[in-house]
């Protein structure tokens, strides 16, 4: 293994990252985490590839992005690696999200308690239904929706969620845009209109158990001998893979 000391550098912008090198990133910092939780305090690229279904090599060119990491002989130390991704990632310190769309997801997530192992926390939730303002899921008391930019802009919020129907989505992205939001993580099936200095992830989870059903669906026809499904020019548009 060639690894040297971690060397400082600037992040590069994430114009020069792909997308999928991001993506990466974060399943080694949960693999790391994992690890270090169990008292491992090294580990190679191999060992780390091999867990998440990588190539040493890919391991390596992923991180060759960011710099150069690891010791002769040794490997990536846990510790030190987890903190590089963590400044790599933004995640080395606590980002306050607002969420708004308090239905049966919004209050799920409000109870999800990995936001807070990597550095998120939903400080408020908003919703536009005056049945729900005042209501308190988990320690979260909702708040009415033409409260948010004023929220936003007192307490500096720079993400935001979006877990309202379709037809809302758009009103309530302009809300958090003119409040002063950075990025937007946006749960509704609809694809938004926003500023190009805006930053969105949709997350729908239908597009993803399409992916989940081609990928079963391929795997049975093979494994009968009939050739997988491939769309063709004549089928209609293509339809772009979930972010």
């Amino acid at each position: 293994m060639t690894d040297q000391r971690p060397i400082p550098g600037e992040i590069p912008s994430d114009a020069t990252v792909p997308k999928v090198v991001v993506n990466r990133l974060s399943l080694y910092l949960r693999e790391l985490q994992r690890l270090e939780s169990a008292g491992q305090a090294t580990i190679s690229s191999g060992q780390l590839g091999a867990l998440l279904g990588f190539s040493d090599a890919q391991v390596r060119k992923d991180l060759g992005f960011f710099g150069q990491f690891g010791y002769p002989g040794v490997g990536y130390r846990c510790d030190e690696l987890i903190k590089a991704m963590r400044d790599i990632l933004g995640t080395n310190q606590l980002w306050p999200v607002v969420m708004v769309g308090v239905g049966n997801l919004g209050q799920a997530l409000l109870g999800y308690r990995g936001f807070v192992r990597q550095n998120f926390q939903i400080v408020a939730a908003f919703d536009a239904d005056p049945a729900k303002v005042g209501q308190s899921y988990d320690g979260i008391t909702v708040r009415a929706v033409e409260d948010l930019p004023a929220f936003v802009k007192e307490h500096a919020v720079r993400l935001g969620m979006i877990v309202v129907p379709a037809d809302r989505a758009q009103e309530v992205a302009d809300r958090l845009v003119a409040a002063g939001v950075d990025g937007i993580v946006n749960f509704a099936p609809v694809t938004l209109t926003l500023p190009p200095q805006i930053q969105v992830v949709a997350v729908d989870l239908a597009i993803e158990l399409e992916q989940l059903s081609f990928a079963v669906t391929s795997r049975l026809q093979m494994a009968a001998g009939a050739e997988p499904s491939t769309a063709s020019d004549e089928s209609g548009p293509e339809t772009a893979p979930p972010a």
